[in-house]
């Protein structure tokens, strides 16, 4: 495929391109992006790669920031999403230090960072996303959204690199590549793996007390028709329920007459 006003071509959208021809072939400075134009994205991604692990982080967010705001997929967001999942088996990436220093500050490595930020995107341009939009703003958005189109048809290649991180024997990187391989899976070609899902699903739940995690993957067994009510913790169930206080005091605000009645925003 072509990306739009991209000289990248992807002939087989279920296979990466490498990194490296992302970064040489895509037009970048012609691509949208949050703040503008991507003509500094080609130095920050090579950056990711840089050895200096400071270097890295500081390199990952400088170039994930110009592709992420207000759960907006932009033009430069696809190539930026082959080129993060291209590189997640990269010897640069593979270095961080994953122990735990108790001497030293919390670390965040690259890898885990760069699988959250594929996650979030994913469920920007999930199922429950496009329904909202063509419910809400129109009802061909999806027609007409190129660049969230082209992410969904992009999923099967996306996923092929995170997938091989489920067995990765840190936990951190396995959670993070769970959470972003269940958006990912909503691809008709990729459903045949959700039973392995719900294996790795059932694991995260027995051993994970991260709050985002735990939510991300409760909701995908319910939308896959499983019964979780064994596998909830107290906790889930209290987190269940303030959500459904904040969303029905949400839907009351919408539902409101005129502005609402309302001096102040909605409640999320």
């Amino acid at each position: 495929m072509t990306y739009r006003r991209s000289r990248t071509k992807n002939p087989r959208p279920h296979e990466l391109p490498h990194y490296q021809a992302l970064l040489d072939g895509t037009d970048w400075a012609s691509l949208a992006t949050a703040c503008g134009t991507g003509e500094a994205l080609p130095t920050a991604l090579a950056s990711i790669l840089n050895p200096d692990p400071a270097v890295r982080a500081a390199a990952t967010d400088n170039a994930l920031r110009e592709v992420t705001h207000q759960n907006t997929i932009y033009e430069a967001t696809v190539p930026v999403a082959l080129f993060v999942a291209a590189i997640l088996n990269h010897p640069a990436i593979a270095i961080d230090d994953f122990g735990h220093d108790a001497d030293a500050p919390p670390q965040h490595p690259t890898l885990v960072r760069l699988l959250e930020w594929l996650s979030d995107t994913a469920y920007d341009a999930d199922d429950e996303c496009a329904a909202i939009s063509e419910r809400h703003v129109s009802k061909g958005f999806l027609q007409e959204d190129r660049e969230m189109r082209a992410f969904r048809d992009l999923r099967p290649a996306i996923f092929s690199a995170v997938y091989p991180l489920l067995s990765h024997d840190n936990a951190d990187v396995h959670d993070a590549a769970l959470v972003a391989a269940i958006p990912l899976a909503e691809h008709p070609a990729l459903t045949a793996h959700r039973p392995e899902l719900v294996d790795h699903v059932r694991c995260l739940l027995a051993t994970s007390t991260d709050r985002h995690n735990r939510d991300r993957v409760l909701d995908a067994m319910k939308a896959w028709g499983h019964d979780t009510s064994a596998l909830e913790n107290a906790d889930d169930i209290a987190a269940r329920k303030r959500y459904a206080r904040l969303k029905a005091e949400r839907d009351s605000w919408w539902a409101a007459d005129g502005t609402g009645g309302y001096s102040e925003d909605p409640p999320f």
